[in-house]
C-alpha cells in the first residue's frame, strides 16, 4: 500500500494571487489578494517564506502570528486563518488596503474628506487604548504601514510584529532591523540612562502624532519635519502637538486623546463619527433611540462615502428591520442606499426585504413602500410582482384609511406593466369598479378614472372595449365634479383606443349632456373634446380611406408604448407632493402631428366667432391629444393642454404623523384639503368587506362599471358641485349664462340643469323635447 504526503499549501481552503500587492507593508511579509476557493469571498493573505539564516525574523512573524490569532477588537485587523509550515506562514484576514495604497487612490478620485479621516483616526486611537489600558500591550510599531482600510473605508491596525508587553513580561522590545520603521521611533528612545520619565504608551503616542502628520502631509522625510503641522486641521493641531512634544510624560493615554477630539467643536465631533459611535452600540439601544436614529439618518447620507453606505450602513440597516423590529423609518435610508448598489446587488440584499415588507400589516409601512415604489420597481421581475407582491397591495383597496387607498391606486401606475391577464385585466379592473362606484372619498374615485386612463394601453382589446367607455361615461355622472373632469380627459387620453362608431353614438353623446354641467371647468374640457372628436370623425368623412389607420389601435393587442413611458409615470407616482390627479394623465409628447384647416362654418350674428380648430391630416396617438385640441385665441392657452398639470385637486396624503391616527378620518384636520371638498362628510356605514361582496353580489365584474340603476338614492350628505368653491376663475362682466339655471338633484346623485319646455327622462342623463317633431322649444 502507498501512502502519499498531504500538501498543506494545496489543501488550504484559501488561494491567493501570486502577484503581490504593491505598495504592501514594509518587512519580510508579502501581502497578496486572495479568495475563499469554496465561495469565492475575497480575502487578504500575508505571507512570509522561512529563509535560512534568518532565525530572529521567524520568530518575529512566528509571534505577529500568534498575536493577530487571539487578539479580537473592531479596530484590530480580523483574522480569519493560517497556515504554518517549515517553509512559510500564510496568514489570512479580512479584505484589506494599505492605507498609504487607499489615500492615493482617493486623492486620484478627487481626495479624502475630513469626515473619514476623522473617523478613521478615531479608530486607530480606540484600537491603541484597547491594547494598552486593557491588555497592557505596546504596539511599538504605528505608522502608515501598519493601517489597513476594508471595503467599508474603516481603519484597521494591523502590523503587530513587534508588539511586546508593558509589564516586562518576555524582555523589551524586539530590534526592528527596518530603517523605514525605525523613523518613527520617539527620540526618548535614543537615550540609553534611563533617566527619561515616561509613560508606557507615550512611544505609541509619538507614532501617532507621526501616522497624522502623513496622512495630511504624505510620507514623513525625516523627523524635523514633525515641527511644521502643514495642512492638519487646526482644530487637530492643537492636541497634535501635545503627541509631538518633547517631553514623553505630557502625551495623553490614548483615552484621554479621544475624549479632547470629541469635545464640543473638536476634530472627531461631527456627524459621522457619532453615527459610527451608534452604529456600533445600535444593539444595545432603545427602541425610542433607534427611531430617532434612523429618522435623522436619511438627511446624513448624501455627505457619507458611498462605501460606508453601502457595506456598514445598509448591514445595519438589514439587520434592524430583520431582528430589530424598526419598522417603516428604516424604509427611506434603506432605499437611499439602495442607490449605490448594482442591479445584482439589489436583487441579492434589498429585493427580499421588500417582498417581505409588502407582507406586513403595519400601515406605516405599506404605505411608504407604496409612496417609494419608483426606486425599485424596475428590479423587481414579473413573477415577484404578480405572485408575492400584487396579492399584498390589493388589499389596500379595500383599507378603510383613505390615505392608503389613494396611494394604492397611485402604485398602480408602476405595477401595471408587469401584471399578467388575470391580474391586470379581471382582478384590478374589480378593484376600481368598486372603488369608482362606491368608494365615499370623492378624490379616490376621482383618482380610480384618472388612473385607468393612463394604464387603459396595457389592457387587453376585449377589457377596453368593456370598461373604458363605461366607467369613463360613470364618472361624467358623478357628484364630485374633478370626477366628471376625469372622465373627459379620460376620453380623451385613450382616444385612439375607441372605433368611430363608439365615438359617434356613446362618447359623443355623454360629452354633449356635460356642456351644460354646473361647473365651467367641466364645460370648458367637455368643449375640448367634443370639438376633437368631430374633427377626428370629419377627417374619416372627408377621406374614408383613413379609417383602417385611424382605428389600428381599436383591436390592437395591449402596448406598453401607447400610454407614454412608464419612467415619465414614476416621476409622478413617488414625489408624495402634489395631489394624485394633477400629474397622472399628461401624455409622453411625441412628435407633433401634420394640421390642416377645414373651411370654417358661418358664425351666427352676435355669437364671437370661434378659433378655427385644427384637424390632424394623420390619426393622432394619445400624446398629441393635448395638443390639437387647444382653443389658441383664448385666454386660457397660456396653461398646459389639458391643464393635468394646473388642476389642484387636492390629495389624500398626508403628513408622517398622521399615519398613527385611528380609522376615523370623518374628523376635521385629518383629511387633506380635496378630502374636505369631497362629497360625502360621513364615513360610510358599510365596511369595505361588505361592499365588496354586495358588489360580488350584484353581478360580474363587467356590470360593475355600468351606470347606477335610476333608483339608487343618492349619498347621504351629497351636495350639489355647483355648491363648491373650487377656486376657478372669477366671473367675467358678461357673468355666466349657466349660473342662473336652477339645479335640481336627479335619482343618480348629481345636479341636472332644468330647461324651460324640458323634462329629464330618468335615469338616462338626456333630454326630451317635449316641442312637435323633436324640435327644441325657445326659451323664454
Amino acid at each position: 500500500m502507498w501512502f502519499f504526503a498531504r500538501d498543506p499549501v494545496r489543501d488550504f481552503p484559501f488561494e491567493l494571487i501570486p502577484e503581490p500587492l504593491e505598495g504592501g507593508p514594509p518587512g519580510p511579509w508579502a501581502l497578496h489578494r486572495g479568495r475563499k476557493k469554496a465561495t469565492g469571498c475575497p480575502v487578504s493573505i500575508f505571507v512570509y517564506d522561512v529563509k535560512p539564516g534568518a532565525e530572529e525574523q521567524t520568530q518575529v512573524a512566528k509571534a505577529a502570528f500568534k498575536r493577530l490569532k487571539t487578539l479580537r477588537h473592531p479596530n484590530i485587523l480580523a483574522y480569519i486563518d493560517g497556515l504554518e509550515t517549515e517553509k512559510c506562514l500564510h496568514v489570512v484576514t479580512e479584505a484589506v488596503t494599505p492605507l498609504g495604497i487607499y489615500l492615493k487612490a482617493r486623492v486620484e478620485a478627487g481626495g479624502l474628506k475630513e469626515l473619514e479621516i476623522s473617523w478613521g483616526l478615531h479608530q486607530i486611537v480606540k484600537a491603541l487604548s484597547f491594547l494598552v489600558n486593557d491588555c497592557s500591550l505596546i504596539h511599538n510599531n504605528v505608522c502608515m504601514a501598519a493601517v489597513f482600510v476594508d471595503r467599508a473605508g474603516e481603519w484597521k491596525l494591523g502590523g503587530l510584529d513587534y508588539m511586546y508587553s508593558a509589564q516586562g513580561n518576555g524582555g523589551g522590545p524586539p530590534r526592528k532591523g527596518i530603517p523605514e520603521l525605525e523613523q518613527y521611533d520617539p527620540p526618548e528612545l535614543a537615550d540609553s540612562s534611563g533617566r527619561v520619565v515616561r509613560e508606557k504608551w507615550s512611544a505609541d503616542m509619538w507614532r501617532l502624532g507621526c501616522l497624522i502628520w502623513e496622512v495630511f502631509n504624505g510620507p514623513l522625510p525625516r523627523a524635523a519635519a514633525l515641527r511644521n503641522p502643514g495642512k492638519i486641521p487646526k482644530s487637530l493641531v492643537p492636541h497634535y502637538c501635545e503627541l509631538v512634544g518633547a517631553n514623553p510624560k505630557v502625551r495623553p493615554n490614548p483615552a484621554r486623546f479621544l475624549q479632547n477630539c470629541r469635545a464640543p467643536g473638536g476634530f472627531m465631533s461631527n456627524r459621522f463619527v457619532e453615527t459610527n459611535l451608534f452604529l456600533e452600540e445600535i444593539q444595545i439601544k432603545e427602541p425610542a433611540e433607534k427611531q430617532k436614529f434612523f429618522q435623522e439618518l436619511s438627511k446624513s447620507l448624501d455627505a457619507f462615502p458611498e462605501d460606508f453606505c453601502r457595506h456598514k450602513v445598509l448591514p445595519q440597516l438589514l439587520t434592524a428591520f430583520e431582528f430589530g423590529n424598526a419598522g417603516a423609518v428604516v424604509l427611506t435610508p434603506l432605499f437611499k442606499v439602495g442607490k449605490f448598489l448594482s442591479a445584482e446587488e439589489y436583487q441579492q440584499k434589498i429585493i427580499p426585504v421588500v417582498v417581505k415588507m409588502f407582507s406586513s400589516t403595519d400601515r406605516a409601512m405599506r404605505i411608504r413602500l407604496l409612496q417609494q415604489m419608483e426606486q425599485f420597481i424596475q428590479y423587481l421581475d414579473e413573477p415577484t410582482v404578480n405572485t408575492q407582491i400584487f396579492p399584498h397591495v390589493v388589499h389596500g383597496f379595500l383599507d378603510t384609511n383613505p390615505a392608503i387607498r389613494e396611494q394604492t391606486v397611485k402604485s398602480m401606475l408602476l405595477l401595471a406593466p408587469k401584471l399578467n391577464e388575470a391580474n391586470l385585466n379581471v382582478e384590478l379592473m374589480k378593484h376600481f369598479a368598486r372603488l369608482q362606484a362606491k368608494d365615499e372619498q370623492g378624490p379616490i374615485r376621482c383618482n380610480t378614472t384618472v388612473c385607468l386612463g393612463k394604464i387603459g394601453s396595457y389592457l387587453s382589446a376585449s377589457t377596453r372595449h368593456r370598461v373604458l367607455t363605461s366607467a369613463f361615461s360613470r364618472a361624467t355622472k358623478d357628484p364630485f365634479a374633478p370626477s366628471r373632469v376625469a372622465g373627459v380627459l379620460g376620453f380623451a387620453a385613450t382616444h385612439n383606443l375607441y372605433s368611430m362608431n363608439d365615438c359617434a353614438h356613446k362618447i359623443l353623446p355623454v360629452l354633449c349632456g356635460l356642456t351644460v354641467d354646473p361647473e365651467k371647468s367641466v364645460r370648458d374640457q367637455a368643449f375640448k373634446a367634443i370639438r376633437s372628436f368631430l374633427s377626428k370623425l370629419e377627417s374619416v368623412s372627408e377621406d374614408p380611406t383613413q379609417l383602417e389607420e385611424v382605428e389600428k389601435d381599436v383591436h390592437a393587442a395591449s402596448s406598453p408604448g401607447m400610454g407614454g413611458a412608464a419612467a415619465s409615470w414614476a416621476g409622478w407616482a413617488v414625489t408624495g407632493v402634489s395631489s394624485l390627479t394633477s400629474k397622472l394623465i399628461r401624455v409622453h409628447p411625441t412628435t407633433a402631428p401634420t394640421e390642416t384647416n377645414l373651411p370654417q362654418r358661418p358664425t351666427p350674428e352676435g355669437v364671437p366667432a370661434p378659433a378655427p380648430t385644427p384637424v390632424p391630416a394623420t390619426p393622432t396617438t394619445s400624446g398629441h391629444w393635448e395638443t390639437q385640441e387647444e382653443d389658441k385665441d383664448t385666454a386660457e392657452d397660456g396653461s398646459a393642454a389639458d391643464r393635468w398639470d394646473d388642476e389642484d385637486w387636492g390629495s389624500l396624503e398626508e403628513a408622517e404623523s398622521v399615519l398613527a391616527q385611528q380609522d376615523d378620518w370623518s374628523t376635521g384636520g385629518q383629511v387633506s384639503h380635496a378630502s374636505q371638498v369631497s362629497n360625502s362628510d360621513h364615513k360610510s356605514s358599510k365596511s369595505p368587506e361588505s361592499d365588496w361582496s354586495s358588489w360580488e353580489a350584484e353581478g360580474s365584474w363587467e356590470q360593475g362599471w355600468q351606470e347606477p340603476s335610476s333608483q339608487e338614492p343618492p349619498l347621504e350628505g351629497t351636495r350639489l358641485a355647483s355648491e363648491y368653491n373650487w377656486g376657478g376663475p372669477e366671473s367675467s362682466d358678461k357673468g355666466d349664462p349657466f349660473a342662473t339655471l336652477s339645479a335640481r338633484p336627479s335619482t343618480q346623485g348629481r345636479p341636472r340643469l332644468s330647461w324651460p319646455g324640458r323634462s329629464a327622462r330618468s335615469g338616462g342623463g338626456r333630454w326630451k323635447p317635449n316641442g312637435p317633431r323633436g324640435r327644441r322649444p325657445r326659451a323664454p
